[in-house]
């Protein structure tokens, strides 16, 4: 195995799953590892299908495991395929992926396509006999995702999404945390995903306007419920261990003008049966704050992206510091305050604990793409993972569509699966 093995048994060992594997129960999906026969000699021959810049970025990835072999690339862009042969120069080229579906020397696919694209090519795959790897979110709508997943049980075929953040040490460490009371019951989930920019890329020509900006169009697109908030949404029902059953949302284009007609700033709220929210936000004309997910429990606070946690009670200020609080207490004894007294704000002296004493090098990418090649290899679908990515696409699109009809949605029972057939049960 190499740097690749060394590199996940840190992994493990780190977050505390070797001796013992207390994480399991908050993310079984890492079992894939520990499953791993390391004495199989057998290269996963992959095809990907939609090697932009997402696909690239995958596969600089994956060609660095040498349990695998990229044999094939397909996109009907030069462009993309140009630079997917930069990375993959011995795979073979296809403009058609049904034709790289035919192939026999292709095990598994990665499709990192356009969104309104993944549905007809998982199911696709899935036929032709291929594992699939398949970008987030799943489809355009929850059927349509619902659709896959059951293609995914009738067929057998491993099926992962692109959700990095379940294979990234920070998420996990959290989960087992709030899982085992460490923040007390969970009250709220703040979530956001604020950037300054207006989603564009460059267009050689006018008529690859719509190939090359899928995302600013409804048609090929669900904008910024798909694209950035998949990731978050899953991070709050993997903390809360259950589906909100009810979102309410809007949407507007407020500052980016420019033809497309997709929303640049969004905000749902989802609502949980215990009465617990999470809510998503995201803008795309401002910055400032960046992305995070802030969940809140009455015991304490943690925020996986920054890596920091923070309990309720802090602990007591340095000497100097309660001397010099004392002195203006003091004098400010005699003046009526709208509170029991003043001190100084919790928020500002509560400095946090990092939640693995540094920042991680990776957000899970690498580790999620190993994962896949394991399960491939082994022939198993690790538990939950391709739930975990079928409910975060579920729950975007019933976001999206709160938004696009103006009115609060329910999650349809139809399309809630056996894992979770009643409300909030645990994941």
């Amino acid at each position: 195995m190499g740097n690749a093995f060394l590199d996940r048994r840190t992994f493990l060992k780190n977050i505390g799953i070797m001796g013992g594997g207390l994480l399991l129960a908050s993310s079984p999906w890492l079992s894939t590892f520990a499953e791993v026969d390391h004495t199989i000699n057998y290269k996963v021959r992959l095809g990907i299908i939609g090697p932009g810049s997402r696909g690239c970025f995958l596969l600089k990835f994956i060609q660095k495991n040498p349990k695998v072999e990229i044999v094939g690339i397909c996109d009907i862009y030069q462009k993309s395929i140009d630079n997917a042969l930069k990375i993959a120069p011995k795979a073979k080229v296809y403009k058609d992926y049904r034709a790289l579906l035919d192939s026999n020397e292709i095990d598994a696919v990665i499709i990192t396509t356009p969104l309104f694209l993944h549905k007809e090519m998982v199911i696709a795959a899935m036929d032709a006999g291929k594992h699939v790897f398949c970008e987030k979110a799943l489809a355009m709508n929850v059927k349509d995702c619902w659709q896959m997943y059951m293609k995914h049980k009738a067929t057998g075929k491993i099926f992962f999404t692109g959700q990095q953040r379940l294979f990234d040490p920070r998420y996990i460490k959290v989960m087992e945390m709030i899982h085992t009371g460490v923040f007390g019951n969970i009250e709220g989930i703040h979530t956001f995903w604020y950037r300054n920019g207006d989603w564009r890329r460059n267009v050689p020509s006018p008529e690859l306007e719509r190939l090359i900006n899928w995302r600013l169009y409804k048609e090929y697109s669900c904008g910024l419920m798909t694209e950035l908030g998949c990731h978050q949404l899953q991070i709050g029902s993997w903390a809360m261990r259950a589906i909100p059953n009810k979102v309410m949302g809007h949407g507007a284009i407020t500052h980016w003008k420019d033809g497309r007609d997709v929303d640049d700033n969004i905000s749902c709220i989802y609502i949980f049966d215990n009465g617990v929210k999470l809510t998503f936000d995201s803008v795309i004309s401002n910055q400032f704050y960046g992305l995070e997910e802030q969940i809140l429990g009455n015991l304490g606070t943690v925020e996986p992206e920054k890596g920091k946690f923070y309990f309720e009670k802090t602990p007591p200020a340095p000497g100097f510091l309660q001397l010099l609080n004392q002195i203006e207490n003091q004098l400010f004894d005699a003046i009526p305050f709208a509170g029991s007294s003043w001190e100084p704000e919790t928020m500002k002296n509560n400095k946090g604990e990092y939640i693995l004493g540094e920042r991680p090098r990776t957000d899970g990418t690498s580790l999620l793409l190993d994962a896949y090649i394991e399960a491939v290899i082994i022939g198993k679908q690790p538990q939950n993972i391709a739930e975990e990515g079928y409910y975060a696409s579920a729950l975007t699109l019933l976001g999206y569509q709160a938004i696009e009809e103006e009115r609060i949605i329910t999650f349809p029972d139809e399309f809630k699966l056996d894992y979770l057939n009643h409300k909030n049960t645990q994941i």
